[in-house]
């Protein structure tokens, strides 16, 4: 039973740090395109970061989600839930951002198609 235990904490410590840095990846490939389509004028560019954002989130809440099966204490388990409360709040928000930013988007279209 013992190395069962041990083998799911390694996989489980294995797919943390993935998630990690998938997440880390995906953020900073979007900060990356943000600050290219900013540079060229493109009026989409807070809406695809925003979108960018919002995914590298994703995938870091996923981490902390996992982090909760290896939690030990409840200092632990506090700790690991702030940041998921934290990490959820942001991705909310983000979406929040994204929501608004199409509306925008669209408004500005049917303007432009107004006219």
């Amino acid at each position: 039973m013992e190395i069962l235990h041990t083998f799911l904490s390694d996989i489980t410590d294995v797919a943390i740090i993935l998630l990690e840095f998938i997440g880390v990846g995906v953020i900073v490939c979007a900060g990356l395109r943000g600050l290219y389509e900013y540079v060229h004028g493109n009026p989409l560019t807070r809406l695809n970061l925003a979108k960018g954002m919002a995914m590298g989130l994703e995938f870091k809440l996923g981490s902390e989600i996992l982090r909760t099966v290896i939690v030990r204490e409840l200092s632990e388990i506090m700790l690991v839930a702030a940041i998921i409360a934290l990490r959820a709040a942001l991705t909310f928000l983000i979406h929040w951002e994204i929501k608004n930013e199409e509306n925008n988007h669209h408004q500005t279209e049917k303007k432009a198609d107004a006219h």
